[in-house]
């Protein structure tokens, strides 16, 4: 694969991403109190409020690498980790586009 390549399936998850996190953030909105949705649906709806809101957290950490990502294709600095400064391998590049990190430094 070639730069232009991996470029577009960063592009795409980005796009994905930004999706994902408009989601969540309507998922995220306060849940008015005057709903009259009953005293056990509250309560399941504020425990899936914080399921989302770590979702959320998750998608924009994942937007925020994939961009940084996105920004070294082309340059000596994309593909290498951060860690160790040895190559990613291709495939870990290909699965998780946000990778910073090679497999063991990401352990």
């Amino acid at each position: 694969m070639d730069s232009d390549d991996i470029k577009q399936k960063l592009l795409e998850q980005i796009s994905l991403t930004e999706k994902s996190i408009e989601e969540y953030k309507e998922l995220t909105k306060p849940i008015a109190p005057d709903c009259a949705i009953g005293r056990v649906s509250r309560m399941d709806a504020i425990n899936n409020k914080s399921i989302s809101e770590a979702a959320l957290r998750q998608a924009e950490s994942k937007l925020r690498n994939l961009q940084r990502v996105s920004s070294q294709v082309g340059s000596e600095e994309f593909g290498i980790c951060l860690k160790c400064k040895k190559p990613i391998p291709l495939g870990r590049i290909l699965i998780r586009p946000e990778s910073l990190f090679c497999v063991n430094c990401a352990q």
